[in-house]
């Protein structure tokens, strides 16, 4: 009995020391960001301690099973009880550690834990892989090895019990005492599993101790966290929607928030069809626009057109992934949470279609990316569409596809054998990871922690300098309007957090002769998305956009302003009054709106959420 309790003991301090070893590890590798973030030594240090709750309950519930299995072998009296545990130990290791390490993986691209929505990309293995950057994926690689490993070996050094000479014989167990033992231990396990005798069970936000979100996702432990967002999320997913409310209650908030008291649009062109271009730029935040609060210098090409152009400058993501602006520019559908349109193409056919309400009144509808194309892009049945398999150029090709200085330029030739008036897009590919795009020019001066995204935006500006320069001397330049947009932010050297309007603020620019003169360096100041591009595309061309639900025309003259983002489980929601970030939990991440319409307008967001996530559920 004594060598059960004593080596169950053993391992639950060795899973402790394990737990502590992955967290330091990833302490040293985003320690940069760490200094970028102001955190102290002490305040990390004081998050080894804050982590050892959660850190006792996912040992608690890795030791379930093992409890079980040692006092059942007990009961019948096998000594060997020991052995089969190895093997089990060995997984949960080599389990643990691929968690540790995948988390550690993507929070460099993405600033957020290993989480279910990161896990559904990996059935699209090759886009992990050509994402991820070759050094670091070996490195993970190696170190995942060599610590499951060294884990091992110390569970059999330290933890497991050394067997009995055969010419010893293990006593027989008084059952009195191993049921007594069993229940005293199955009693501490539960209270380990559930953070002790607190009211509410112990959950990941139970860690969280500072006010650096950094310092608190280092706290968090990463397999608590997967787990407990999986269930989370098959929750969501098995309920269909957001239960804020009653569904008529959250249709008719909807309907009157795109409600439109007169139905009258302010032209902003100069001619009636202009071929329209639409340059999507890739991952870009509005943190790398001068003019949009960002550093001088990174994009001083777009800088340059802002002076002749109309600025958005309140423009927002709804999402943070090129699915979700895929699905917002062609379909004016809003990001949804836990999964994207192109996961479900049985529901393709319920979406409207841009390109489809653009062919119908004559425009040629092209689309065109150094990489792979989506299978949604496709249903949407473009006149043309050129992905990297089609391009026979001689460019230079990253894990992603040919970059954005060769094939900006070679595009803009590609236009000028097509038929007028033309509806396209083209989307950039170099400003994302692994940027392994050519260093043929004086990078900037950054730190290290972001120096690859920013001199990426530099790159694709640098392209777009070329673009111009070739656009401006081509037939069609003089009726062409040129609409430049991000499809998602990304973490820049602001370090603002994806539950932040701040992190999902994005560029938009319209360019181009079309643009009536008066509007040429001028902003829009009011605040609007990615979902709202189709309806003002149609509107500006004269074209009803009723079947567009979730697209207002930011030019109406009864514009209704307001911006909206999905969380997986919760919602931002901005007005020119205000904002609130807002969880599932119950618990407002931020909430600066007036006390008198706090209430009103929070009802507003959730029933947005709520019936965007019904509707599209039933479709």
């Amino acid at each position: 009995m004594k060598k059960l309790l004593l080596t169950l003991f053993k391992m639950l301090v060795l899973l402790l020391v394990l737990f502590a070893v992955m967290r330091a590890i990833f302490v040293a590798k985003y320690w940069t960001l760490v200094e970028l973030s102001e955190i102290s030594f002490a305040e990390i240090l004081k998050g080894f301690w804050a982590a050892l709750p959660l850190d006792i309950a996912t040992a608690c519930f890795i030791l379930a099973l093992p409890v079980i299995y040692m006092f059942v072998s007990l009961s019948v009296d096998k000594e060997s009880l020991f052995a089969p545990l190895r093997w089990y130990f060995y997984l949960i290791v080599a389990v643990y550690n691929l968690v540790a390490f995948g988390d550690i993986g993507i929070y460099g691209e993405w600033r957020t834990k290993l989480s279910y929505r990161a896990l559904q990309y990996l059935e699209n293995p090759a886009e992990v892989i050509n994402t991820a950057e070759t050094e670091q994926t070996l490195l993970l690689i190696v170190l995942w090895t060599f610590f499951t490993i060294l884990f091992c070996w110390l569970y059999t050094k330290f933890v497991e019990p050394q067997s009995l000479s055969p010419n010893k014989q293990a006593p027989t167990p008084n059952r009195t005492v191993l049921s007594a033992s069993f229940v005293l231990v199955a009693g501490l396990l539960f209270l380990g599993m559930r953070g002790g005798f607190n009211k509410l069970p112990i959950n990941s936000n139970k860690a969280y101790y500072s006010n650096h979100e950094l310092a608190n996702e280092i706290c968090v432990n990463p397999a608590y966290y997967l787990v407990e967002n999986i269930l989370n999320s098959k929750k969501v997913e098995a309920k269909a929607h957001f239960n804020y409310m009653d569904l008529y209650s959250a249709k008719k908030r909807v309907a009157e928030l795109h409600e439109m008291p007169c139905d009258s649009t302010i032209s902003i062109l100069k001619t009636e069809r202009p071929n329209i271009i639409v340059v999507l730029l890739e991952s870009w935040s509005a943190d790398l626009i001068e003019s949009l609060g960002g550093e001088a210098g990174i994009t001083p090409n777009f800088h340059k057109l802002e002076k002749e152009g109309l600025l958005f400058t309140e423009f927002y993501a709804n999402a943070n992934r090129s699915q979700h602006a895929m699905s917002s520019l062609f379909g004016g559908l809003p990001g949804l949470p836990v999964t994207t349109i192109t996961n479900h193409p049985d529901k393709y056919h319920a979406i409207p279609s841009l390109v489809k309400k653009m062919k119908d009144i004559g425009y040629h509808t092209s689309f065109y990316y150094g990489g792979d194309i989506q299978s949604y892009l496709r249903y949407n049945k473009f006149d043309k569409i050129v992905e990297a398999k089609d391009i026979h150029e001689g460019f230079h090709k990253g894990k992603l596809g040919y970059h954005d200085a060769d094939i900006m330029p070679w595009y803009v030739e590609q236009m000028s054998h097509v038929q007028q008036p033309f509806f396209s897009t083209l989307f950039t590919q170099s400003s994302r990871s692994p940027y392994d795009f050519p260093r043929n020019f004086e990078e900037i001066e950054w730190p290290e922690i972001e120096k690859q995204y920013v001199n990426s935006g530099y790159y694709t500006d640098m392209a777009i300098g070329k673009f111009m320069d070739k656009a401006k001397q081509q037939a069609w330049y003089d009726n062409t309007l040129f609409i430049f947009v991000a499809d998602q932010s990304h973490v820049t050297y602001k370090n603002n957090v994806e539950e932040s309007f701040e992190y999902h603020k994005i560029p938009m620019l319209i360019y181009g002769e079309p643009l009536k003169n008066s509007l040429r360096g001028t902003t829009f100041d009011k605040i609007c998305g990615n979902a709202d591009i189709p309806a003002m595309i149609l509107a500006q061309l004269g074209q009803n956009h009723d079947e567009f639900l979730w697209s207002k025309d930011v030019f109406g003259q009864c514009y209704k302003p307001f911006a909206f983002f999905e969380l997986n489980e919760g919602l931002g929601w901005k007005t020119p009054d205000g904002e609130f970030i807002y969880e599932n939990t119950g618990r407002f991440i931020k909430n600066n709106l007036p006390e008198n319409i706090r209430d009103s307008v929070v009802l507003d967001g959730k029933a947005y959420m709520q019936y965007h996530f019904d509707l599209f559920n039933s479709y």
